[in-house]
């Protein structure tokens, strides 16, 4: 074989190679829906409790698939510091009914210590809302 074979052999291997690290790299790359469920976990399983208000609760219309996008606005306190957030609860809808949420509602926010920016009132499995 001469070497000039052999080189187009091998350039055509690595570029076979390169091909196939490029489609498995963007196959496990993870949807938003995905990592905002997966920030959504480890708030619920880890993250601390503190009290929190409801500020208000939206309800967009949206052009896209989903038809409409809910939001709760919420306030709490951390060490003094005054936070104020909100939740996109449109995938959460069947845990939760934002017509009965009342603005002024006390309720519980799970948040992050390391990050008390990072906080959540619903979750799949926990619900800080109160009756």
């Amino acid at each position: 074989m001469t070497t000039l074979r052999l080189f187009a052999v091998m350039a055509g291997g690595a570029a076979l190679l390169a091909a196939g690290a490029t489609y498995w790299v963007r196959s496990r790359r993870k949807t938003p829906e995905q990592i905002e469920r997966e920030r959504r976990q480890q708030l619920s399983l880890h993250g601390r409790i503190c009290d929190g208000t409801v500020l208000d609760v939206q309800e967009m219309q949206s052009n896209g698939p989903a038809g409409s996008a809910q939001f709760i606005m919420y306030s709490y306190e951390i060490g003094g510091v005054a936070y104020q957030a909100s939740q996109d609860i449109t995938r959460l809808r069947q845990f939760v009914d934002i017509h009965s949420c009342k603005l002024g509602l006390p309720t519980s926010i799970k948040y992050d210590p390391q990050n008390p920016g990072d906080s959540i009132v619903i979750a799949e499995k926990w619900m800080g809302l109160r009756s």
